[in-house]
């Protein structure tokens, strides 16, 4: 566990240092086209390196960040306990292929949908919408467009529900695909929705599904690993939505997402100076947040999925974590004064 913590920090302050440099020639003062158009530009000119359709770039970015003999399976949600592999959340690194219970490379953004369709060259080999999966749960979801839905993933009315610990990370593989790829990649090719309120083709679905769910540590995990081209299967560019978020809101409006810098949405973020959250790490079954507000506390694990959400007012600062297992997880704080992500460790 000890080497958990070490690895999640260099992780995070990896992350924190690369974000603040990579995106040095950014004016965020700017919103909307604008700003959408110099990180397009951004994404285009740093992907120094086109991958390969392989397994090895999967295996060293899928790989679970608590468990590194194993990959996470997108669409899934659980461990074998029900008997069928096709619903597993992650599986051996090494069982790869093609047959049953094994796992292949998902097209998140999926190739005959593209205009003109994607081979497995070029886009159709981005290391950023190329995700581990399943083989059969690949085979159900096919090139059925995102839909509306809720729960776990699978077939809904009009097309395919990634599931709610997936839909974030969908719509942000489908935002960057956008900006990288152009009208190659459109929204409304991929997902059932609406582009009605914003200036382009983004659709409604993917702004609030990346509203919904929040980043994962396993999103920040491979955005890392794809900048650093010391890596061999890196890219060299990052997806900057899973950065911050709501950059999305300030490109194309909608539900606001958490703004993880504190400053894209307009305000100062009066909560980053005067909040204070302890223990941290937590052994015990309370943290304890001091601050002058009115808060809601929402707790995720690493996947973005929720697992506890709670009202914090003058008479009760504290969070009863006893529940929780011991692990790596994000800790979302809102009030009035706007928005804040932490990291909270259980011991």
């Amino acid at each position: 566990m000890k080497q958990l913590y070490l690895l999640f920090f260099f992780l995070l302050s990896t992350f924190t240092f690369s974000q603040q440099a990579y995106y040095n020639s950014i004016d965020f003062n700017q919103t909307g086209l604008n700003l959408k158009q110099d990180l397009a530009n951004l994404i285009t000119t740093t992907h120094t390196n086109e991958l390969s359709y392989g397994w090895d770039a999967i295996q060293a970015t899928d790989i679970n960040p608590n468990n590194t003999s194993n990959v996470l399976l997108i669409y899934g949600w659980e461990n074998g306990t029900d008997g069928n592999c096709t619903n597993d959340l992650e599986r051996d690194i090494n069982s790869n292929g093609g047959l049953s219970c094994e796992y292949n490379r998902e097209h998140v953004y999926a190739k005959s949908l593209a205009t003109p369709s994607m081979d497995n060259t070029g886009p159709g080999a981005d290391g950023h919408h190329i995700r581990a999966s399943d083989v059969q749960r690949n085979n159900v979801r096919d090139n059925q467009k995102y839909a509306s839905g809720s729960g776990n993933s699978g077939n809904v009315t009009g097309g395919w529900y990634p599931g709610d610990d997936w839909k974030g990370d969908v719509a942000r593989v489908i935002m960057y695909m956008y900006l990288r790829y152009g009208d190659q990649c459109l929204p409304s090719g991929v997902g059932v929705g609406s582009n009605a309120s914003t200036p382009d083709d983004m659709i409604d679905l993917f702004l609030q599904w990346n509203a919904e769910d929040e980043v994962s540590n396993y999103e920040i995990q491979r955005n890392t690993y794809h900048e650093n081209t010391s890596n061999t299967y890196a890219q060299g560019n990052r997806n900057p939505f899973i950065d911050n978020p709501a950059l999305a809101t300030a490109i194309w409006g909608g539900p606001e997402a958490t703004d993880t810098w504190g400053n894209i949405l307009g305000a100062e973020n009066f909560l980053e100076h005067n909040l204070k959250i302890y223990p941290n790490p937590v052994k015990d079954y309370f943290i304890y947040i001091s601050t002058t507000q009115d808060l809601d506390a929402i707790i995720y694990n690493i996947l973005g999925k929720e697992i506890l959400k709670q009202h914090l007012n003058a008479n009760n600062k504290k969070i009863d974590v006893s529940a929780l297992n011991k692990g790596v997880y994000l800790l979302k704080i809102s009030s009035d004064s706007g928005t804040i992500t932490k990291k909270l460790i259980k011991q």
